[in-house]
């Protein structure tokens, strides 16, 4: 499949590389210049290409920037991509670095308020998992303990499209819902992660308390932000599933 991506960071990036080994063709766009963005493209091995034409005749957009970005992009990107192409939205709204945003303060899930700023449909993927996990985790389909992640939308056959690049990038997909079920696999979330399995993901998927999911984000921030070190990847991934007490999987 053609496939654009915007945004060339830890998870953009690591898309990238993971959709070009899968066989697909991919061109990415950032926020850097002309020669910052051709150095990252070339390291990622993937083109790069302007903002406009990151999304003309591609199949599917990828959007991996940070939440606060999403206005800022061109009112007309979308005006010429054709309704049948799929757009995923990555991104994770997080206060201290994306500001205050009241209508996600006020209980607006996030990829709901980013569909509207876009005024797209958007299925919310690879966004679960921490980019450590998305760059080295990916096994086998149908290996032993397959992490999965989670994927949320409107359009069944859209997320079945992207459910496959899931699988082409090491990974099981299941399905959380509708769109407006997205806040399910946010930060603050027992899904959020976690590395789990497809079975373990479901039930934590479900076990999800929306009320608490923003006070738990913000903990996380805190309580990380003030270690005397920074903690490895497996202490964020155990920090995370210690902060439910219903936990599906335990270390």
């Amino acid at each position: 499949m053609k496939i654009g991506i915007i945004g060339t960071g830890a998870i953009g990036g690591t898309i990238a590389k993971k959709m070009l080994v899968s066989g697909h063709s991919v061109k990415v766009n950032n926020s850097g210049d002309a020669e910052k963005l051709k150095a990252r493209a070339e390291e990622l091995g993937v083109s790069a290409a302007t903002l406009n034409d990151v999304v003309r005749d591609v199949d599917i957009i990828i959007l991996s920037v940070p939440t606060i970005a999403i206005p800022t992009l061109p009112k007309d990107l979308f005006a010429n991509v054709p309704e049948n192409v799929i757009v995923v939205d990555t991104s994770n709204y997080y206060p201290f670095r994306d500001a205050d945003i009241d209508e996600i303060k006020n209980g607006k899930v996030e990829s709901v308020w980013v569909s509207e700023q876009l005024e797209r449909p958007v299925i919310k993927a690879f966004n679960n998992l921490l980019a450590e996990t998305l760059a080295n985790g990916e096994k086998e389909s149908g290996a032993q303990n397959r992490i999965a992640m989670a994927i949320a939308g409107d359009d069944k056959e859209a997320k079945k499209i992207i459910a496959g690049l899931i699988n082409d990038a090491g990974f099981d997909a299941v399905d959380s819902g509708d769109l407006s079920e997205s806040w399910r696999h946010q930060p603050g979330t027992p899904a959020y992660c976690t590395e789990l399995t497809a079975e373990e993901l479901k039930q934590a998927l479900f076990d999800a308390v929306k009320e608490e999911a923003p006070l738990l984000r913000d903990k996380t921030i805190i309580d990380l932000s003030t270690l005397p070190s920074y903690p490895s990847h497996q202490d964020v991934v155990k920090y995370n599933r210690g902060l439910f007490k219903k936990n599906p999987k335990s270390l």
